[in-house]
């Protein structure tokens, strides 16, 4: 049977869906080569912006943001259509990276940073809601491979690329070139199916949004430990996020019974273990093994290949034909790669099995988060697919930047004295993360 479905599904690539696979591609391909590229030239904004403290700030920003955008746009997209959340989404993004590439001082920075994270939210939500009006459920694995692959390119220039910039003209060129790439990535998907829904309104989830945004911010700005009463602000920041979260996502949904919570929690630990280890692995690199920008730019390379190819295995490979044995294979591997990362740190380990450990950690969540946005889609009520995909983000964003968020405040305690240290003990305990979306990951239904 699973030959036959196979045989039928068709490809994304051909037909009435070539154009829009063409759109989402090149849409997938501007999140992956700003956030690569981000990632590689955070060490020298830092250093320049006198703003190490603030390093993990810089990160949680614009996931703070996201929840906002997440929360906005979810019902007016379900309403509207995608089209309108995919031209202003657009806007603003490249909006915040011009703010952030001019930033005369790192709280410009990261305010930079803020803007261009509520229109990244706006689009990941218009994204998700293309693919589910665009695609027969039957063809969805295969497009959020295409999602992933999009992250290919990028991958294998965008790091080397921007800290090539950033050694020859400076980090801002960085940022200042990416909305080049955004009108390219709007001509190619203004296009794309956009068809209007009767969903409801979101009363109420606004102010929630904002709530946990703000507390989002106050676990970052209090983690850096230079305000008076700061364990306060990260208690407060903390409560918000937990009170508002519950508000702002479905009911239950932090229950992890079977169906969309259970999906909500694996994707919760998955992304923020990768997501607290990936900001320290360019840092790790320079001061552990005193290796250059570029080169550090090149191990990020190998995990966002891996990343796809994991994905690609997830759409295609009859052996991990089970969805949710594929999503639990995939945090063992992750929370195996992102542990074997940390041995950086020990001059023994050669850097080669360093950069194989994070190749592994890629292929790990490679295969289960595409996998896992598929069953979040198949959860969907017709017409509430922007609702459900705002909640599988919005999830996503508040696990992730409380987690970047909680990292700093550790990495702020000693960024003076043991930088290095701490970042490892922090890769560790996202390893740790990882391994605890099995327990979630056992209650997903394919």
């Amino acid at each position: 049977m699973t030959a036959v479905v196979e045989a039928t599904v068709g490809s994304p690539w051909r037909g009435r869906h070539a154009r829009t696979t063409v759109g989402v591609f090149s849409l997938a391909f501007l999140f992956a080569f700003e956030a690569l590229a981000v990632a590689t030239v955070m060490p020298d904004v830092a250093a320049e912006l006198d703003g190490l403290r603030w390093y993990a700030v810089a990160f949680a920003a614009p996931l703070a943001a996201g929840v906002v955008a997440l929360a906005a746009s979810g019902p007016q997209v379900d309403r509207l259509g995608p089209g309108p959340a995919l031209r202003l989404g657009l806007v603003v993004f490249c909006a915040g990276v011009v703010i952030a590439g001019l930033a005369p001082n790192m709280p410009v920075f990261v305010l930079g940073r803020l803007v261009h994270g509520y229109g990244g939210g706006v689009l990941g939500v218009a994204l998700y809601v293309v693919i589910a009006q665009a695609y027969p459920e039957a063809m969805r694995p295969r497009v959020f491979a295409v999602l992933t692959t999009a992250w290919v390119l990028p991958a294998l220039v965008g790091p080397v690329l921007a800290a090539q910039v950033a050694e020859q003209v400076g980090w801002r060129w960085v940022f200042l070139g990416v909305p080049v790439v955004a009108v390219a990535a709007w001509l190619l998907v203004a296009d794309a199916p956009s068809r209007p829904g009767s969903a409801r309104a979101g009363e109420g989830r606004m102010r929630w949004a904002l709530a946990v945004a703000i507390g989002v911010l106050a676990v970052s700005v209090g983690g850096q430990q230079v305000v008076d009463g700061w364990p306060l602000l990260v208690a407060a920041g903390l409560l918000a996020v937990v009170v508002g979260g519950r508000r702002v996502l479905p009911t239950g949904a932090w229950s992890l019974r079977g169906g969309l919570p259970a999906v909500l929690g694996s994707r919760a630990a998955i992304g923020t273990a990768m997501a607290a280890a990936e900001v320290y692995v360019p840092l790790l690199l320079v001061l552990r093994r005193d290796v250059t920008l570029p080169e550090a730019g090149w191990v990020l390379t190998v995990g966002a290949v891996t990343w796809s190819a994991g994905a690609v295995l997830a759409a295609r490979w009859r052996a991990l034909a089970d969805q949710p044995g594929r999503v639990r294979l995939g945090a063992l591997l992750l929370g195996v790669g992102i542990a074997g990362f940390a041995t950086v740190s020990l001059a023994g380990v050669p850097l080669a099995v360093v950069v194989a450990a994070w190749g592994v950690a890629g292929l790990g969540i490679g295969m289960a988060f595409s996998t896992l946005s598929v069953l979040a889609l198949a959860t969907a009520a017709a017409g509430e697919e922007g609702r459900t995909s705002s909640a599988l983000q919005l999830n996503d964003y508040l696990a992730n930047s409380v987690g970047v968020a909680l990292g700093g405040v550790v990495f702020a305690a000693f960024a003076d004295s043991a930088p290095a240290t701490a970042a490892t003990w922090l890769v560790l305990a996202a390893a740790a993360v990882a391994v605890l979306a099995l327990v979630p990951a056992t209650r997903l239904r394919g």
